[in-house]
């Protein structure tokens, strides 16, 4: 079937009630070329052209010149428009020019420094074979690393072997590091938040261990596309950088269908369950011949929709069902591997995938994406829709919406997805937590000196007083030096501001290890009672050994799947600004945040239905973070009263929506950030509602809101005045985490208190 008739093929099915809220059509854009300021090496051309590479693109030429201008330079442009490239040309130029050039390149994981192997395996064979080039990560033999260090020219890698395997060995690497003169950091939109602010640390470290073998090496960094690629790219290096941000790949033509789960019950909020929906797409899909990747917000509905599709296939299509499968993290090496060669090679049709197949892995020719669920950001969208339909290949995306508000916003707003601006990369490398974490690794790599303060920069003083007063590092002779014999990298985990994750473990196959489970997120998916799934088997959470840090699991037939609760508490440590917003006054600030996950609910699959409830007994966890918070005056609350609607449950409405709504804004996950409202909060006596940072020192997200918190309070009262539910529903100000089962809520309350706060006096309507 031809991918532009699938949509047709899904509206003369029997499950078809109307999902299509709408289609847009996307021409297809012909390629722009640009020229090179000066002829390249012959052997480097000649190898390009028996690649069938005779022109470079506009931006690519752009990012090439630059480079061998001696630039710093970010490439900002679309998925599959060959920004590989914009650092293989100039890196190789430089390697044939001078063979002791040297050049890392980092990328966030390990399946994209191999997929980027091959390419410059295909490209070499074609004529470079003297150029030397190897992995240097995890899986390298260590029989093999010396030699690694020794000969490779170019060495791909990623930020984590950089952290705990490079850097604080660095006199091994002694001539790589004189002569290094290229880093690249490929996918430089995945380094935000809490790993981005780790990630500009590390680059920091990077340069002072150059620094002490004489090299200032050149930056490179390529990303999807985002609001801020200048200022993303010198926060994370220190340096200021040439933007190529203007796309000259051409693109296929492209419908984009915005698929919203019909009502069950439009006055209650209910629609049909978006893991149902998605299971149908996908499995027509497959069964139609249209290669796709399905991508899901979580690894939970991953496993889940292939687990519903594969029951479905077995009843409609059994011979299909070892061309689908699922793609995730926590997945062995060897496993994942064995996933993206069967889907290059075009032996599966289709593949469940969280966002770890968004990055730039070449999965070869697909026809169509599906979102189950608005990714979180706009980039992130236009990154998963665009691993269909490479080159001029036509394609097809949909976006399933959620019940959340800002998927709800989307499918009511089409214009807002696909003319609104991308997002603005956070990071905070001044992060007082990420300091204190990478300050000792630098002393151990080079003693820190008074001078250190302007490559590390704000927050550098409070975080070497801090190390000082805990007798982690000790000054003398006008340095500072790290007073422990231990290897401090080896307990920072730069993925997070936790401690080391926990193992999930199979009980009943002699404690075979299932996985690993990164800190931050095990108390809400390894919970005693949690089912687990592990490529489409169920596992039930027998025990979780808080001390070993190891679950214990088991296999299970369930036909049901758990959603944690959370409980928070929020104090304010100290205000660092504030304004008058209308008739009230908005303050940004750093707040003592305790979460505790309290329960958990069982919900049966397909249908969502809650089964039942239990409550857990799991330790608190405490971290400091930034917030913003306002009050709602006092005349606000009395005129909600005067109509007799539930004043606490207003607050409590504005807080869950405003959260839901932030991600709009800032390139974040709604996890990402969290909140808490009251009607006499205990540090203040007044109504308050806080949105913070869901990260211990937070990365500037809760900043952005304080900044355009009018247009987050305007938008966040569409979404909620525009929802067709009688009283509120996932759609508008339900939250899925809420720890008091989303009570009290009131819509109408919600409503007028975000009208009073933009200075309306309008009806409610």
């Amino acid at each position: 079937m031809q991918v532009r008739d699938f949509i047709a093929h899904l509206r003369a099915l029997p499950n078809y009630d109307g999902q299509v809220v709408h289609v847009e059509h996307i021409p297809a854009r012909a390629a722009r070329y640009g020229r090179l300021s000066a002829p390249l090496p012959p052997a480097l051309q000649d190898a390009l052209r028996k690649r069938g590479l005779e022109r470079f693109y506009s931006h690519q030429a752009q990012a090439i010149n630059a480079a061998r201008a001696g630039k710093h330079v970010m490439v900002a442009t679309g998925t599959a428009s060959g920004k590989t490239l914009c650092y293989n040309v100039p890196v190789l130029e430089a390697v044939l020019n001078d063979p002791l050039s040297r050049a890392l390149y980092l990328f966030p994981t390990k399946a994209l420094a191999q997929d980027q192997l091959r390419s410059l395996r295909e490209l070499t064979t074609a004529g470079l074979k003297a150029v030397r080039f190897a992995t240097y990560d995890g899986d390298t033999a260590a029989g093999s690393r010396a030699q690694v260090r020794k000969t490779a020219a170019i060495i791909l890698s990623n930020p984590d072997m950089l952290h705990v395997g490079i850097l604080p060995n660095h006199p091994t690497w002694a001539s790589f590091f004189r002569h290094l003169k290229y880093v690249v950091l490929d996918e430089a939109h995945t380094y935000r938040g809490i790993f981005g602010s780790h990630v500009a640390c590390l680059m920091r470290r990077l340069r002072r261990v150059c620094a002490l073998y004489g090299s200032h090496p050149q930056f490179i960094l390529c990303s999807a596309t985002v609001a801020n690629p200048g200022e993303h790219a010198a926060r994370l290096t220190g340096h200021e950088v040439a933007v190529v941000e203007r796309d000259g790949a051409p693109m296929g033509p492209r419908q984009f269908v915005l698929w919203n789960p019909p009502y069950l019950d439009e006055a209650l909020g209910v629609r049909r369950s978006i893991n149902s929906e998605a299971t149908w797409i996908f499995a027509e899909m497959v069964k139609q011949g249209i290669r796709n990747i399905t991508f899901t917000r979580a690894r939970r509905v991953a496993e889940l929709v292939l687990l519903y599709a594969r029951e479905a296939l077995r009843k409609e299509a059994p011979k299909l069902l070892d061309q689908v499968s699922a793609y995730r993290g926590g997945y062995l090496p060897e496993e994942r591997r064995e996933i993206e060669r069967r889907l290059f090679t075009g032996e599966l049709l289709g593949v469940t995938a969280t966002n770890a197949l968004e990055l730039g892995i070449d999965v070869g020719q697909l026809d169509a994406t599906v979102l189950v669920g608005y990714p979180g950001s706009i980039a992130s969208t236009w990154q998963q829709a665009g691993r269909a339909g490479r080159g001029k290949r036509e394609a097809l995306s949909v976006l399933i919406g959620q019940d959340n508000p800002l998927d709800q916003f989307f499918m009511r707003h089409p214009a807002e997805l696909f003319g609104r601006p991308h997002e603005h990369a956070l990071i905070d490398p001044g992060n007082f937590y990420v300091l204190q974490d990478h300050l000792p690794c630098a002393a151990l790599e080079s003693p820190l000196r008074a001078e250190d303060e302007v490559l590390f920069g704000e927050g550098y003083v409070e975080a070497m007083m801090a190390l000082e007063q805990s007798h982690t590092l000790e000054y003398r002779n006008e340095r500072w030096y790290l007073l422990s014999d231990d290897f401090p990298a080896q307990h920072v985990s730069i993925r997070s501001t936790a401690e080391a994750n926990f193992v999930l473990m199979d009980e009943t196959k002699g404690y075979h290890i299932l996985e690993e489970v990164d800190a931050p997120t095990a108390f809400f998916r390894v919970h005693p009672g949690a089912i687990y799934l592990h490529r489409a088997e169920s596992y039930l959470i027998t025990r979780l050994d808080l001390e070993a840090r190891v679950a214990y699991a088991r296999p299970i037939e369930a036909s049901y799947y758990t959603q944690p609760r959370e409980l928070n508490d929020v104090h304010i440590i100290r205000s660092l600004e504030h304004r008058q917003v209308g008739a009230t006054e908005l303050y940004f600030g750093r707040v003592r945040v305790t979460q505790q996950v309290i329960g958990f609910q069982r919900k049966q699959q397909f249908t969502e239905a809650l089964l039942s409830e239990e409550a857990l007994d799991l330790p608190p966890y405490s971290f400091e973070t930034q917030a913003l918070w306002f009050e709602v005056p006092a005349d606000i609350g009395r005129v909600v009263a005067s109509k007799k609607l539930d004043f606490e449950g207003g607050l409590h409405g504005v807080e869950h929506a405003c959260i839901g709504i932030l991600p709009l804004f800032a390139l974040c996950d709604r996890n990402d950030i969290a909140g808490l409202s009251s009607a006499a909060h205990p540090d203040t006596g007044l109504p308050q509602v806080f949105i913070y940072d869901g990260h211990p020192g937070g990365v500037g997200i809760a900043r952005k809101g304080y900044e355009l918190i009018e247009e987050l309070w305007q938008h966040t009262l569409e979404v909620v005045r525009e929802c067709p539910c009688e009283s509120g529903c996932p759609s508008c100000i339900h939250s899925p985490k809420c720890g008091n089962n989303n009570e009290p809520l009131d819509k109408q309350a919600t409503v007028l208190i975000l009208e009073r706060l933009l200075g309306g006096d309008r009806r409610l309507v």
